[in-house]
């Protein structure tokens, strides 16, 4: 296990939210020894007991579940340094010190190639490890550039392209539900299945993010990473083994055999949109366009709907669904795999049958199969649900992704040509939108997003 982690941004929203309460769970759990040499460079003119001091007022805020003895512990082992992350002699100073290191780039995306490039004349000591979180590149030309830029630095196994959402135990479970039981893996296909729903919406609007979320939008911020790492998951073959190689090879595959979208397709297949005033839980909520920080010239979308096909022997014929909004009514995070129906029913004009959906929701994390059973009363077809709600996971997604990082394990990250593969299947509808071919429709903050299409 590496002993030394260099958190570059470490000022930022990330590391207050997710990367300090990680350590301090992994802390917590006794993964993380007392060895652990931290490193927080930001371009804030802090000292280390400024940082320490923010750093403990986050801990309370975001990890307050954690012990108190493991939040002290990751607030004592971090020492601060001020840097221009673009800068060789500082990022120099940032990782000076013995042994390999791991770097975590928590920064804008746009920043990655300038840091990486600075690393080049720096040097990374042998066996040194490097974090970047997504969006991986801007477009396709950009993720390659990126990565060539990363191969002469490090090599691939080194590279960790996080996407937390494959460190969620109900996004691991989709795996486990599909491989480990008989009863579905041979019903996993198009002839059973007639479509599959990834979502994820959220009541959340913009919380003072839109320094970044103007840049990006749902289509990059959401669908092109977390929702294509999900379908990768649902549709991938049976691995060999759940090692790196296998696994990601496996996702490849899926994102290679997915149907290339013609500019009819992006028309009749995708749709985006942005919210505009309303309330939601009472409060109310400013349109898009109108929040701070946002150049309505820009047009940036903050719902996406892309629909996409498989073109291999298991999926032909099955509709993959992929959505994301903010400033929703209700939250809905989930995998919904929704059966075909049965072609006859027996029972007459009892009831409907409705179709059966097995759904795996990421937030809160649990399972639910809705079938058709008769009712005890009316003997007719009514509607049944059975749940199941998940054990806490031994890990929040950013612990185990850490925990990842320091041993080596990149299983669950996203290799190099699958980060390329993944800009390849949005690229049409990225250079649609960006001409208008789509038009950019609204809904009001707090509704249920955009109706079905007539």
């Amino acid at each position: 296990m590496i002993d030394r982690l260099v958190v570059f941004g470490a000022t930022g929203d990330l590391s207050a939210r997710y990367l300090l309460p990680a350590l301090a769970a992994l802390r917590a759990s006794g993964d993380l020894g007392d060895r652990l040499r931290l490193t927080c460079a930001s371009r804030q003119d802090w000292d280390s007991d400024r940082f320490r001091r923010w750093a403990a007022e986050q801990l309370d805020r975001h990890a307050g579940d954690s012990p108190p003895d493991a939040r002290a512990a990751v607030v004592n082992a971090a020492r601060y340094q001020r840097a221009d992350v673009t800068s060789p002699d500082d990022l120099a100073s940032a990782i000076a010190g013995e042994g390999p290191v791991a770097l975590y780039l928590a920064l804008p995306p746009a920043v990655f190639p300038r840091v990486v490039t600075a690393l080049h004349e720096v040097g990374l000591p042998e066996g040194s490890r490097i974090v970047l979180e997504k969006p991986f590149g801007e477009d396709l030309a950009d993720a390659r550039r990126l990565n060539r830029l990363l191969a002469d630095l490090v090599p691939e196994e080194a590279v960790f392209r996080v996407d937390h959402f494959l460190a969620m135990t109900t996004v691991q479970n989709v795996l486990g539900s599909r491989l480990a039981n008989r009863v579905l893996e041979p019903l996993w296909n198009s002839i059973h299945i007639a479509e599959v729903d990834i979502v994820w919406n959220e009541t959340l609007a913009l919380e003072g993010r839109a320094t970044y979320y103007d840049t990006v939008g749902a289509l990059k911020d959401m669908v092109q990473n977390h929702l294509l790492q999900l379908l990768c998951l649902v549709a991938m073959e049976p691995p060999v083994t759940l090692g790196e190689r296998d696994l990601r090879d496996r996702k490849v595959d899926v994102l290679r055999s997915v149907r290339p979208l013609t500019e009819d397709d992006v028309v009749r297949r995708t749709r985006r949109a942005r919210y505009r005033a309303g309330r939601i839980d009472g409060h109310d909520i400013p349109a898009y366009a109108d929040e701070e920080g946002v150049d309505p010239r820009r047009r940036v979308e903050t719902y996406a709907e892309v629909e996409l096909e498989l073109e291999n022997w298991r999926w032909s014929g099955t509709t993959f669904r992929l959505r994301s909004g903010k400033a929703l009514g209700a939250d809905r995070k989930e995998v919904a795999v929704r059966f075909r129906s049965v072609p006859h029913l027996p029972f007459g004009h009892s009831g409907e049958a409705l179709p059966n959906v097995l759904r795996f929701g990421l937030e809160p994390e649990g399972l639910t199969l809705d079938l058709t059973a008769i009712g005890s009363r009316t003997h007719a077809l009514a509607p049944l649900s059975l749940t199941a709600r998940m054990e806490p996971p031994h890990l929040p997604a950013y612990g185990r992704l850490l925990l990842d990082v320091l041993n080596g394990d990149p299983a669950l990250s996203i290799r190099g040509d699958e980060a390329e593969e993944a800009w390849r299947v949005l690229t049409p509808v990225l250079d649609a939108w960006e001409r208008d071919v789509v038009p950019l429709e609204e809904y009001p903050a707090g509704s249920d997003g955009l109706p079905p299409r007539s």
